[in-house]
């Protein structure tokens, strides 16, 4: 009996899961404009520690579950007829936002780098959108920059670590409620509840605080994993 209830209680968190990132993306692409579309998703493998693998055919993936893969990031659409097909055939997959043009990009950063980055730019009053968040990587997600700016800025630093990364054009991010390889995708700050569309900083308010938090965390200038 026990065994029958664990059962259905499974299977109600699954379908429970599955609506939250049909809902999510159909959220993110009607009513926000940013352009989303399925990742590769995972695999339960008896291969690797965690249990998972990436569903590409790459048994080496880096960054399991967390990419696109089929289709490919140049089918990423706010068509929400087409966001709902994806995900009515493919339920369990995750939400990926194709960041750059009129979207949303981000700058991702080891996680204790980002709760220190997030700390200092809420001491000085910088008002932030909405921030993703991994057990590895937090994302500040920012409005949209061409690369010709990025470098200017970045040309200015000093140094910038290896292990920022900046999601821009032809770049792409993990959305809530999905999952990777390295544990669940959340929302560390999340959009206002009623949101038309989440305002977004510009990256330049928040790219010196993220050099420098990545720069003076012991242990954080190089990790990469997702």
């Amino acid at each position: 009996m026990r065994e029958i209830l664990g059962r259905r209680r499974r299977l109600r968190f699954r379908r429970k899961e599955r609506t939250a990132r049909l809902d999510a993306a159909v959220t993110f692409a009607a009513e926000w404009n940013w352009p989303v579309l399925p990742g590769a998703g995972l695999r339960a493998t008896t291969r690797t520690a965690t249990g998972v693998a990436c569903s590409c055919p790459d048994p080496d993936c880096v960054v399991p579950g967390a990419h696109p893969y089929d289709p490919g990031l140049l089918a990423a659409t706010t068509d929400e007829r087409m966001v709902r097909w994806w995900w009515t055939r493919r339920p369990d997959t995750p939400v990926v936002l194709a960041t750059g043009g009129a979207a949303p990009c981000a700058v991702s950063l080891p996680a204790v780098a980002g709760a220190r980055a997030l700390a200092a730019l809420d001491g000085t009053g910088m008002r932030l959108g909405p921030v993703v968040a991994t057990p590895t990587r937090w994302s500040i997600l920012v409005a949209p920059y061409g690369l010709e700016r990025l470098g200017e800025l970045l040309y200015a630093k000093d140094s910038v670590p290896s292990s920022l990364r900046f999601h821009g054009e032809g770049g792409y991010l993990l959305l809530p409620p999905s999952a990777a390889g390295t544990g669940q995708v959340r929302w560390e700050r999340a959009p206002l509840a009623g949101s038309a569309r989440p305002w977004l900083p510009d990256v330049e308010a928040v790219v010196d605080a993220l050099v420098e938090a990545s720069t003076s965390t012991p242990g954080g200038g190089s990790r990469l994993a997702y």
